[in-house]
């Protein structure tokens, strides 16, 4: 995944697509009055070089992935950034809702703005858990400080998680469940870690 021109031409190829799309989408609409939501974690921000220490260790441990997040160095993967300031240009707001843990919050803020891309809001995951249907209803209904409600036009993620009311569960599902994606959805390879890994 590191090395790899596929994986590079992938990030582009979608974050391509979801902009086109997005042109679509957002056109008459008023300004400020949508959004698009984004997970962090391989949609926006490369951790390939943690993984590459966590294989070094041999497994994951959540003390030294929390202290990676505090360097806030992670590189954009390649098309985020575009894409992102093209949301903005279409006068749409830009909302990650991650599940990194609410105390390495300011430090994944930080890391968005070493690297010059502007969003809105954050929103990290909670104690009460890691699901983010609660985050992107707050999203819509009004239910992020400084921000109104918002028609959410698109989600990008690297995870089935990371769109509405989906899970692994889907893998099984008619196609017709996954109607969505390439039109609202925009699904981004990650071959290192995912919900996918708990599959039977």
């Amino acid at each position: 995944m590191r090395t790899a021109a596929e994986h590079r031409a992938l990030f582009l190829q979608t974050y391509r697509l979801a902009g086109e799309r997005l042109r679509a989408l957002a056109a008459g609409l008023a300004p400020g009055s949508w959004a698009v939501i984004l997970d962090a974690d391989e949609t926006v921000l490369d951790n390939s070089e943690q993984q590459r220490r966590t294989a070094e260790r041999g497994g994951f441990d959540e003390a030294a992935w929390n202290e990676w997040v505090r360097e806030a160095r992670a590189p954009a993967l390649p098309g985020a950034a575009e894409f992102i300031a093209e949301v903005r240009r279409l006068s749409g707001r830009v909302v990650i809702v991650t599940n990194r843990q609410e105390a390495v919050c300011p430090e994944t803020r930080r890391n968005f703005q070493a690297l010059a891309i502007a969003v809105d809001a954050v929103l990290c995951r909670p104690p009460a858990g890691g699901d983010k249907n609660p985050r992107f209803q707050a999203v819509q209904q009004g239910g992020v400080p400084g921000l109104p409600p918002l028609r959410v036009l698109m989600w990008v993620g690297d995870n089935i998680q990371d769109f509405p009311g989906l899970t692994q569960a889907t893998r099984t599902a008619p196609d017709s469940a996954l109607a969505a994606f390439g039109r609202a959805y925009f699904l981004l390879p990650n071959p290192m870690y995912g919900s996918w890994e708990r599959n039977p």
